[in-house]
């Protein structure tokens, strides 16, 4: 098979312009061929085509490169496309195919038959959307609210709930009662409400902390709550309504804007909606009563008692998100639950299970919402949300000027099998410069990172409770492109696996303040470090070392890090910027030719391009 084929999707000569692009832009590729080249065709399918393609004859413009513009069509779409070669040999002409590697951006690999080539994905976006200015600048704390603390005197727990039990102790860590079929038989909770977030404003403030994000704090039976009982109702567990009043006024007085997390996927069996327990009635519910207004939003297949569920469990019916009337109830202009949490000022919302709603749903909210340009909605979304097929539909959500942004879980998984060793500097810089161009501009910088939620192991426990990796892993959080958000606790070395071990209580008192130390000076960096915020990035590794460079045009900022154990001299012959140098590559080996880093350590520096 022929060898010297070469494309590089990353790279201006080979494709311009770099990334995600608007419609009706005309997008330019050039791949290098050997000199027996006969022909060369530019393959391109759009995703809303599931059968066909289009080719494209490519134009010589010397022996060795072909050329090809392409004008991306009116709507917003995904494109998927590959090169077809031919190429004259003694024996005839033979044909290869030219595609991604491993679904990567970059340099690809050559296949033998148009069946298996895997295609490059070019994003075509319907217009440029900024967060606020707020969002951007901000460093977002996720609070599980009745792990976080209780402000009661005596630490008294608000509305005990029915067949629930307390801890005795704050210290004591989390555990389900189930039945033999793993069904949680009694809820758990520690009691922690808003007027204990209140108190610890003081707290947040010295963080750094401008933004919070909390989980859902409807009435529910739960004590996560993602199992909603009435959506325009405050858990008493909580506090009330004015309490939650006093707490948004509280943080917005503090300069600490909040949202709120909108589980519209599906409620609780218990709920005023679906009602199976009967506790709000006989003839109330849409499993009490057919003739209920609730009745349509729900799938049932032998009524009453089976029904669509989210993901099979029965605790928590599906409802139909194209119901009108749902839709109606959730974003309506009048008496909507977001009508009415909107009016106690909070500033955005965040999708639970976006995946799972519909375009059309996650439109009508942020068309809701567009009427304040200050509000911002996020959705949770696991995977690279730019080509996202949920239940055999592929997904537009960033694409159609619908969510600012999402859950950058990606980027988690990146920071920590790099920093955990798991996967080589060089995998983890494709990764990044792959989501830097699937991704829009503006939702790469509007997405909320993380390295750890209330859905996932705790980061101190994934690194092994080493100190100096979790110092590795909150650089690379703090300087990769997108808000930073911190999981409640992470700052104070909280352990744990998957829930429930990782809904722990907030450890007062015990803190490790070593940890808290490293998370102040990384938010009081990125606050004071505009490229951090608004930058654009170039992920850059050598064989050991790893980093990114944020920079615009007048400022950069560069962070390494070494997560072996011996200490590594920066190699500049060795070194990779996987993509084009924001500037002069030489310049910047001159500033790091004498840099060594310590294992287990890093190194950022930050300043004008004077400096260099």
């Amino acid at each position: 098979m022929v060898q010297n084929i070469y494309y590089n999707s990353y790279l201006p000569f080979h494709k311009h312009p770099f990334g995600a692009v608007v419609p009706e832009t005309t997008v330019d590729f050039s791949i290098y061929v050997p000199q027996e080249t006969t022909e060369v065709l530019l393959v391109m399918r759009p995703s809303d085509q599931d059968q066909g393609k289009e080719s494209y004859p490519m134009k010589r413009i010397d022996d060795n490169h072909f050329t090809c513009p392409y004008k991306i069509k009116k709507a917003p779409a995904l494109y998927f496309y590959f090169f077809e070669v031919t190429v004259e040999h003694d024996q005839g002409f033979q044909t290869y195919y030219y595609g991604s590697r491993q679904n990567l951006g970059g340099e690809g690999q050559l296949y033998g038959s148009e069946y298996d080539v895997v295609p490059y994905q070019l994003t075509s976006y319907v217009k440029n959307d900024p967060a606020p200015a707020w969002y951007r600048k901000s460093v977002f704390y996720q609070i599980f609210p009745d792990r976080f603390n209780n402000g009661n005197p005596g630490q008294k727990i608000n509305a005990p709930k029915k067949n629930s039990f307390i801890y005795g102790q704050m210290s004591d860590d989390p555990l389900y009662i189930k039945n033999n079929l793993g069904e949680i038989l009694r809820w758990d909770f520690y009691g922690g409400n808003f007027l204990g977030i209140q108190q610890k404003i003081p707290y947040l403030l010295e963080l750094g902390i401008n933004a919070l994000y909390l989980n859902p704090i409807f009435l529910a039976k739960s004590n996560h709550r993602y199992d909603t009982s009435d959506y325009l109702q405050v858990e008493p567990m909580l506090g009330d309504e004015a309490g939650f009043k006093k707490l948004v006024d509280a943080l917005h007085d503090a300069g600490i804007y909040v949202i709120l997390d909108g589980v519209f996927s599906h409620v609780g069996k218990d709920s005023i909606y679906f009602n199976e327990s009967g506790e709000y009635g006989e003839l109330v519910g849409a499993s009490k009563n057919i003739h209920s207004p609730y009745f349509p939003w729900f799938t049932f297949t032998d009524y009453p008692n089976e029904f669509k569920t989210w993901w099979g469990i029965k605790d928590l019916p599906e409802v139909r998100k194209e119901n009108q009337d749902f839709q109606e109830f959730i974003y309506g202009d009048e008496g909507s639950v977001l009508a009415k949490w909107e009016e106690f000022g909070v500033d955005g919302w965040r999708l639970d299970v976006a995946d799972e709603l519909p375009d059309s749903f996650i439109n009508g909210i942020r068309k809701y919402l567009a009427v304040n340009p200050e509000h911002v909605l996020i959705g949770e979304v696991w995977e690279d949300a730019s080509n996202k097929i949920s239940y055999g539909k592929r997904r537009n959500y960033i694409l159609n000027h619908s969510l600012h942004g999402v859950m950058n879980y990606p980027f988690r998984e990146i920071i920590i099998e790099r920093v955990t060793q798991q996967e080589k500097p060089s995998v983890a810089a494709e990764q990044l410069m792959t989501l830097k161009e699937n991704y829009p501009p503006d939702v790469l910088l509007n997405n909320l990172n993380n390295l750890g939620t209330h859905d996932t192991e705790r980061i101190f426990s994934l690194v092994g409770e080493k100190e100096e990796l979790m110092a590795l892993a909150c650089g690379l959080l703090f300087t990769l492109p997108g808000v930073p958000c911190v999981y409640y606790g992470d700052e104070a070395g909280l352990t744990g696996g998957k829930d429930p071990g990782n809904r722990k209580f907030f450890p007062w008192g015990q803190e490790r303040t070593k940890l808290t130390a490293l998370y102040e000076k990384w938010i009081e960096r990125r606050k004071e470090l505009t490229v951090l915020q608004t930058g654009d990035f170039l992920p850059i590794f050598t064989q050991d070392l790893f980093g990114v460079c944020r920079y615009d045009e007048e400022n950069f900022a560069l962070y390494l890090v070494n997560c072996t154990e011996g200490s590594r001299q920066l190699d500049v012959a060795e070194f990779d910027f996987s993509g084009k140098s924001p500037f002069e590559s030489q310049q910047l080996m001159e500033l790091l030719k004498d840099v060594e880093i310590d294992g287990q350590a890093d190194f950022f520096i930050s300043g004008p391009f004077a400096k260099l």
